[in-house]
C-alpha cells in the first residue's frame, strides 16, 4: 500500500458478497438472519476462508500436529462449513466426528467428505444447533471457526458456548480456546480526507448529514504497521472454557500511549487467537504487525484529528453490545479524552 492508511479497495462489514441470495429463496420473505445464513452457501466466502492460509493453515497445525489429543476422540464441528476442519479431526484419529451448518454449504460438504473417504467417521447434520439432533450426545472436543470482523461482528461465539454447555463433556476441550481483542490509534489522514471529509463538499454541495453517517459505521480493511501511532491495549480476553453469553456485551477501559509526535484520525481494532491446550502453542494474530487474513482489521474514524506527542496518553472506555434487532450486529461506543483533558468525546459506531 502506498498509503499509511487502508487500501482504496477496502471492504465495509455489509459487503453484498456477504449477503448473496440463492435462487431458491424468496428475497422479500428473507430476514437479516436468513441472509447471515444464506451468505455462507455462496462458494466465494469458503474459497475466500480456505485460500486465508493463517486462518487454515493455524487450525491444521493445532489439529494435526496435536494427534495425541485427538486419537480415539468424539469432536463436535460448529458451523462446519465445506468441512475442512471435520477432516482434519479425523486425519488426527477421531474415532467420530459431527459437523453441524445451517448453510446449504453443507449439501456440498457431505460430497466433499465422501470423496476424501471419510464416509464413515464424518457425520453431517444440517441445522441450528439450537434446535438439532445429533447422533452422539456427549463430545470430548469441539472445533470451531466462530470469529468475525472485531471478534464478535457476525460471530457464532453464543453458538460455541452453547455447544460447550449441551455437549462438551467434563474436561473437554474447544479448538480454539483463548481469544484477545486489541485496540491501538493510527494516523490515517489521506484516506479520512478521501473517505469521510469527502461529503463536505460534493461537487459545490452540502453533504455533511452523510458524513456523520460514514464515520460512524467501521471500516473492515487492511492498515500498514507505520500507520500505527500508539502502543497496543487489550480490551477484551475470552477464555472459551469458561465465557458466557453475557461476556459478549461488555465495557472495557484503555489506554494507548503515543510511541510518537503525531496525529490520530482513527482508533484500530484487530484479535489474536490461541490453541492454549495443544502441547506446543499455536497462534496466530490478525493485526497490522502479522501475515494478512481475510479478518484484516476493523477502523473507527473519529470526528475531530487529535494531535498528540511522544508518552502522552489517551484514555477511555469501549463499550460493546449486540444490536436488539439482530444479535449478529453490534453496537459500540468508544469514548476517550487525550492526556489531562476532563472533557470526553463519545461517539456511537454500528456493525451491521
Amino acid at each position: 500500500m502506498e498509503s499509511a492508511g487502508p487500501s482504496t479497495h477496502h471492504i465495509a462489514p455489509d459487503v453484498s458478497s456477504t449477503h448473496h441470495v440463492t435462487p431458491d429463496v424468496q428475497s422479500d420473505s428473507m430476514t437479516s438472519r436468513d441472509y447471515y445464513a444464506d451468505s455462507y452457501a455462496h462458494f466465494g466466502i469458503h474459497e475466500e476462508m480456505l485460500k486465508d492460509s493463517v486462518r487454515t493453515g493455524s487450525y491444521r497445525a493445532a489439529i494435526i500436529n496435536n494427534g495425541h489429543l485427538f486419537k480415539g476422540k468424539t469432536v463436535l464441528d460448529v458451523g462446519c462449513g465445506t468441512g475442512i476442519l471435520s477432516m482434519f479431526a479425523a486425519k488426527a484419529g477421531a474415532s467420530h466426528v459431527v459437523g453441524i451448518d445451517m448453510s446449504n454449504i453443507i449439501d456440498q460438504a457431505q460430497k466433499i467428505i465422501e470423496a476424501n473417504g471419510f464416509k464413515d467417521t464424518i457425520t453431517l447434520v444440517k441445522g441450528k444447533l439450537e434446535e438439532a439432533e445429533l447422533p452422539i450426545t456427549q463430545f470430548d472436543i469441539i472445533i470451531s471457526e466462530w470469529m468475525g470482523y472485531f471478534l464478535l461482528y457476525e460471530s457464532m461465539l453464543d453458538t460455541v458456548l452453547l455447544a460447550r454447555d449441551k455437549y462438551l463433556k467434563s474436561g473437554g476441550l474447544i479448538f480454539p480456546d483463548t481469544a484477545r481483542l486489541l485496540f491501538a490509534a493510527i494516523e490515517d489522514q489521506d484516506y479520512k480526507e478521501e473517505k469521510i471529509n469527502f461529503w463536505d463538499n460534493v461537487y459545490g454541495f452540502d453533504y455533511s448529514c452523510i458524513k456523520d453517517i460514514a464515520l460512524r459505521e467501521p471500516l473492515v480493511d487492511t492498515v500498514e504497521l507505520k500507520a500505527v501511532v500508539t502502543d497496543p491495549c487489550v480490551i477484551k480476553h475470552i477464555n472459551l472454557l469458561t465465557a458466557t453469553k453475557e461476556d459478549l456485551t461488555f465495557t472495557a477501559p484503555f489506554t494507548l500511549k503515543a510511541t510518537r509526535d503525531d496525529y490520530i484520525h482513527a482508533f484500530l481494532a484487530w484479535f489474536d487467537i490461541v490453541f492454549e491446550c495443544t502441547h506446543k502453542k499455536v497462534k496466530f494474530s490478525t493485526g497490522p504487525h502479522a501475515q494478512y487474513t481475510h479478518w484484516k482489521q476493523t477502523v473507527f474514524y473519529t470526528p475531530s484529528t487529535i494531535a498528540i506527542t511522544e508518552g502522552q496518553e489517551i484514555t477511555g472506555q469501549l463499550a460493546c453490545s449486540p444490536n436488539a434487532r439482530n444479535n449478529r450486529d453490534l453496537d459500540i461506543t468508544i469514548s476517550y479524552s487525550v492526556g489531562d483533558e476532563a472533557e470526553k468525546e463519545v461517539v456511537e459506531y454500528k456493525m451491521s
